[in-house]
């Protein structure tokens, strides 16, 4: 049976899960809206969480989490690659150990990794979150590497390249940075990154479809001796949705990549709800004193004008004008879209199996 044909009688014969009353573009408008974009080909498939007041009052899955098997999206069980959204994970864990006193955001980075080639300038932890550091970005086919690199082992990739400015002086977003800051908190905590956050984040805040990807063989036991790939394994093989890149005919199979190494950057696989829950974390203050986080999901400074970036968290305002704090994301085979609104109580949390679809415009209009 055609592709789509198969797609719109599944959406018929099955019950949406939504629910309440929508603080979106109409609900009418806002499901064609989505409903539209795989029916004109234009993503493999879409999962969608609104969470207000703690509520979900719209979930549902759009197109295929795999084309060919004809298999349909769930936005609870079908695992996406969130791309830079794994920054604000990321993010909390970090503001864990800044409240915990092993480490310190204001101390140059070279008090936790002392031998990281010296440059002109010397630059803190603050600077790396926030991408006033100075660090480059990708360069060519850096951005899809698919090489077993270990958090330390990729620092080969940038590391002899020089500042492209003297840290504060400027702002260039780079998941090099994350990297770096990845590396310091194993350095600083003595525990691997993956560890960390799985502890103090990930757990408490019940995020239990939200894995890492392929391990590095040198990483593949926790202290205990457990197999930590059984933390992953069974989900992926049984929800992980197959990723795409977008061409002229319609979608091919995206490149392979190994995106461990930039874990805290943009390597975490998640859920469309996995990612709401994290949101609604922050609006029930249950994630960690507010004077700790407060410095996190506020603009930094560049000249008395904001950046629109805190630390690890975009600070701005949507297309409509409401202050979010949250994450846009693209990586090989994923586009995410997630934004928390304070004074609406709002979360929205929308991924994509595709790289960069180009329907940013489109996602903009989805919630008013």
């Amino acid at each position: 049976m055609n592709p789509i044909l198969t797609y719109l009688k599944n959406v018929f014969a099955s019950k949406r899960i939504v629910g309440g009353e929508l603080h979106l573009n109409g609900h009418t408008k806002a499901d064609a809206l989505l409903q539209n974009l795989f029916l004109q080909n234009r993503i493999p498939g879409l999962a969608i969480t609104v969470l207000k007041e703690g509520e979900t009052i719209f979930q549902k899955g759009y197109g295929f989490a795999d084309v060919r098997e004809n298999i349909p999206i769930n936005p609870q069980q079908t695992i996406f690659r969130i791309a830079s959204v794994s920054k604000p994970i990321a993010a909390t864990a970090l503001a864990y150990m800044v409240k915990e006193g092993i480490l310190d955001l204001d101390v140059s980075f070279y008090t936790y990794v002392p031998d990281y080639p010296k440059k002109r300038w010397d630059f803190t932890i603050r600077q790396l979150a926030g991408h006033t550091a100075g660090v480059r970005a990708y360069k060519g086919k850096e951005y899809g590497l698919n090489e077993p690199y270990t958090i330390r082992d990729s620092l080969r990739i940038f590391k002899e390249d020089p500042l492209l400015f003297e840290p504060g002086k400027g702002y260039l977003y780079t998941s090099f940075g994350w990297v770096l800051i990845s590396l310091a908190m194993e350095e600083a905590s003595g525990i691997p990154f993956e560890e960390y956050v799985q502890e103090k984040v990930l757990n408490p805040l019940g995020l239990t479809n939200t894995f890492i990807p392929k391990y590095h063989p040198e990483r593949s036991r926790s202290k205990g001796g457990k197999d930590v790939n059984e933390i992953s394994t069974f989900h992926e093989q049984a929800n992980l949705a197959t990723f795409y890149t977008k061409v002229a005919a319609g979608f091919r199979k995206a490149i392979l990549v190994n995106n461990f190494y930039k874990l805290a950057a943009g390597g975490y696989l998640s859920t469309s709800e996995d990612v709401a829950k994290l949101g609604q974390a922050y609006l029930d203050k249950k994630v960690i004193a507010e004077d700790v986080l407060k410095q996190f999901i506020t603009s930094q400074e560049l000249k008395g004008k904001p950046t629109y970036y805190g630390l690890g968290w975009q600070v701005s305002k949507d297309a409509h004008g409401r202050k979010f704090h949250g994450h846009v994301g693209n990586g090989v085979g994923g586009y995410s879209n997630f934004f928390v609104y304070t004074d609406e109580q709002l979360v929205v949390s929308i991924l994509i199996n595709c790289t960069d679809p180009k329907i940013q415009h489109e996602l903009d209009e989805v919630v008013v």
